[in-house]
């Protein structure tokens, strides 16, 4: 047993010092950014937003919406060749999703061959396991062009495992840290996302490779947070749920409507795709109701908008010179919150 006791932090510990800027609207500065890969030959240009692969966000209505914002949609791994086929999706705003279970690599293989997606993302809770790092290895050797995501993990070790043994393009950064999900409840595993990020992102850059920030955002100004520690990509579910082009149930309440929304490894998930949850498992996610926000277009448009404000206030051009431009202070509270509940 051993302690690590060096501060870890939230995004919620810190904000941003403004800084002497050129840019007097938000008007002049470029979300979009420019990305070549350690082992994919592709390029990508885009906004480096990505729409997280759960059930309830994931879905091919949101990739539709969010392509016109050119922000990647990771699909959930539910989804079939001929739904990809029939979905008039640009390969270039979309990631595909597989486990590691034969069944879903046996999926993931047929869609690779009907659609050549662009992305693929490998996706399980614990990124730690040898044989997922030996799977992500194997699906390099069989698609050494597609553009490799996996994780997720929360430690420079875990970034190295991945990039080196597994060959993975991006490693997806995040244990604990979703709204919905109750692995630190249930298991006490995780690293405040903000130092994981710092920590993963160093690691990967100087291995050439990229990292997502998943998860552990509340707040639009989180995003920023997010690429001012050195992420590439943020992903997000929460920011992202609740929609019309959400999954979910629409429901309502006392007058109100809500959208469902649950962790991918909740037993509202477990119920729904594994016939429940296995007797060597606990849930580790949560379910809730989300009050129906409507289109996704005015929520990413919000979010846009939130990072291209940020970049005035310090001085950054492009979203990849955030970092640079970023000074982080600690604090202990971040939002005056006196009027919370009298919002109108």
């Amino acid at each position: 047993m051993k302690i690590l006791d060096d501060v870890k932090l939230d995004y919620s510990d810190v904000l941003i010092l403004p800084k002497r800027s050129q840019y007097s609207s938000r008007s002049e500065v470029s979300l979009e950014r420019t990305f070549k890969f350690k082992y994919s030959p592709y390029t990508w240009t885009g906004v480096p937003i990505i729409v997280s692969n759960m059930d309830t966000t994931g879905t091919i209505k949101m990739a539709l919406e969010m392509q016109k914002h050119k922000v990647i949609t990771c699909l959930h791994k539910y989804y079939t060749s001929s739904q990809l086929l029939e979905s008039n999706l640009n390969k270039e705003y979309y990631a595909v999703s597989s486990g590691i279970n034969i069944n879903d690599l046996d999926n993931l293989e047929e869609i690779i061959n009907t659609v050549n997606p662009k992305f693929i993302c490998i996706d399980v809770a614990n990124g730690y396991m040898s044989k997922f790092i030996e799977i992500c290895r194997q699906i390099r050797e069989k698609f050494p062009n597609q553009i490799l995501i996996a994780g997720n993990v929360c430690t420079s070790e875990g970034v190295l495992e991945l990039v080196m043994n597994g060959k993975v393009d991006i490693v997806k950064v995040g244990i604990g840290s979703g709204s919905c999900c109750t692995t630190r409840k249930q298991t006490g595993i995780g690293m405040p996302q903000l130092s994981a990020v710092i920590e993963c992102a160093d690691t990967a850059h100087g291995l050439d490779a990229h990292i997502i920030s998943d998860g552990g955002l509340q707040v639009v100004g989180d995003f920023s947070k997010s690429y001012g520690a050195g992420s590439d990509f943020v992903m997000s579910g929460s920011m992202f749920a609740g929609h019309s082009e959400s999954g979910g149930d629409l429901v309502e309440d006392s007058g109100k409507k809500y959208k469902i929304f649950y962790g991918m490894s909740s037993s509202t998930a477990m119920n729904k795709y594994s016939g429940g949850v296995a007797h060597y498992r606990s849930s580790e996610g949560k379910t809730v109701k989300i009050e129906y926000r409507g289109d996704v277009k005015n929520t990413i448009l919000d979010i846009q908008g939130g990072i291209r404000s940020t970049m005035t206030y310090i001085g950054a051009k492009k979203i990849k010179d955030i970092p640079k431009c970023t000074t982080f202070i600690r604090v202990n509270r971040q939002l005056n919150q006196i009027y919370n509940d009298r919002e109108v």
